[in-house]
């Protein structure tokens, strides 16, 4: 027997290092996410980070203490009222942990009158509104509210915490937007403790007035109690930490809930040319200048602005390939520095005018060419020529012409005279051939 002890000794203590079997709980049922355990990688509670798909900025919403991607992530506007369990449960650092909580989520918000407004309910036995949704309008101020808000009392009254936002914190008087503005009105409780009135009743009541609600437990809190409180779905409306440690944990789990993706940024817009943000996850595409949005309204068709008659241009419209334009003018006249009107060139001014002598500017913005005096233009219109040498050219011709006449003129005359003294002759002859007849 005493033989076997010592491997009977290392049996027991092996056992002994076992850990017990776990034993499924309430808490591990689904219809809530659970925080405060340790998660993939050795990180405490925190979800993993949802990959980001090849190509697209991803907003860093989800990743604790991770900046929201410029542009990517903007938090739409909301009417958000905390409502906070503050009974003798909550220990003093317990409570510091749940306004830190409230702080971490407001740093993750846009706060002012036109984008989120939060109120802060405080609850134990007894109700306090520690200020309304219009009393602070930004986030410094904010904070500094929230970092002022001390505990009341035991007791936790749940439902009438419930019934007080609904009655007096989610009202137009107190600042929350109404049903024309279409921005959503949501309340968040967080407690530790079972309610200590009925919650149900109130709490649909508060859901069909068009309040969301999200109910976050910590420790002890009764599990059935937040699923009755909380909207559906209940996995995305219910949240459980183990301590208040770990509650701010849940500030980028309500970052990325609230969070309204730009799709001008993400590039899933499928505007042509230009995607702008309207805010709230919202865009509408444009065009670029000399561009029309079309039907579909994401592509852009040129426009035809000298077609249009819209150019301002004085003379000549020239469409450009890139849905501009440009202005012309006509020969004669240069572009003004507008770029639109124009004015007739001094081509005269300019020395372009290929006028041998004097250029003469024309109204219609053309011109000219004249000569000194004494000479006269030639026929090219550019050109001159003294008017004497013309003359004597003229002369010359005229000589010629006349020289030529005198020599038919002599010519006729010489052949002429040859005819008369020819006739001459005969008529002598036949004078002295009469004379003879006569006195034979």
């Amino acid at each position: 027997m005493l033989r076997h002890l010592p491997g009977l000794l290392l049996l027991l203590w092996q056992l002994l290092l076992l850990p017990p079997p776990a034993v499924p709980g309430p808490l591990d049922r689904p219809g809530f996410l659970r925080l405060g355990t340790r998660g993939p990688g050795g990180s405490p509670g925190r979800r993993p980070a949802p990959a980001a798909p090849t190509g697209t900025p991803y907003s860093g919403a989800g990743q604790h203490g991770g900046a929201r991607g410029a542009g990517v992530c903007k938090s739409m506007p909301l009417d958000l009222v905390f409502i906070i369990d503050s009974s003798r449960s909550v220990r003093p650092l317990e409570f510091t942990k749940v306004k830190t909580f409230v702080s971490r989520v407001i740093d993750t918000l846009d706060i002012g009158p036109a984008d989120t407004r939060v109120a802060v309910v405080n609850y134990a036995s007894t109700v306090k509104i520690e200020f309304h949704l219009q009393t602070h309008l930004d986030k410094q101020s904010l904070k500094q509210a929230v970092a002022r808000i001390t505990p009341l009392s035991t007791g936790t009254m749940s439902g009438l915490a419930i019934q007080t936002a609904m009655d007096e914190a989610f009202t137009v008087e107190a600042g929350a937007r109404g049903p024309a503005s279409n921005i959503p009105k949501v309340a968040i409780i967080v407690t530790d403790g079972r309610p200590q009135d009925q919650v149900n009743e109130v709490a649909a009541r508060a859901q069909a007035s068009g309040i969301e609600l999200y109910a976050v437990g910590v420790d002890r809190a009764d599990m059935e109690s937040l699923r009755m409180m909380a909207s559906e779905p209940l996995d995305e409306h219910v949240f459980y930490v183990e301590t208040y440690g770990v509650i701010e944990k849940l500030s980028s789990r309500f970052q990325e809930t609230f969070c309204a993706l730009d799709p001008c940024a993400l590039g899933t817009h499928q505007c042509q040319h230009v995607c702008v943000s309207d805010g709230e996850g919202k865009h509408h595409c444009e065009c670029s200048q000399g561009y029309s949005l079309n039907a579909d309204k994401k592509t852009c068709s040129v426009i035809n602005k000298c077609a249009l008659n819209t150019h301002g241009c004085e003379h000549i419209c020239v469409n450009d390939r890139t849905g501009s334009y440009h202005c012309e003018c006509y020969e004669g006249y240069t572009l003004n520095e507008d770029r639109k009107t124009c004015s007739a060139q001094d081509q005269c001014a300019l020395g372009t005018h290929d006028c041998q002598h004097i250029c003469v500017n024309d109204r219609a913005g053309s011109h000219h060419c004249e000569c000194y005096e004494g000479y006269t233009l030639n026929e090219d219109k550019k050109t001159c020529s003294a008017i004497a040498e013309a003359r004597r050219l003229t002369s010359t011709e005229d000589a010629c012409a006349c020289g030529a006449t005198l020599a038919f003129q002599d010519k006729v005359s010489s052949y002429l005279q040859r005819l008369n003294t020819k006739l001459d002759d005969i008529l002598e002859k036949l004078q002295a051939n009469e004379y003879g007849q006569i006195h034979r």
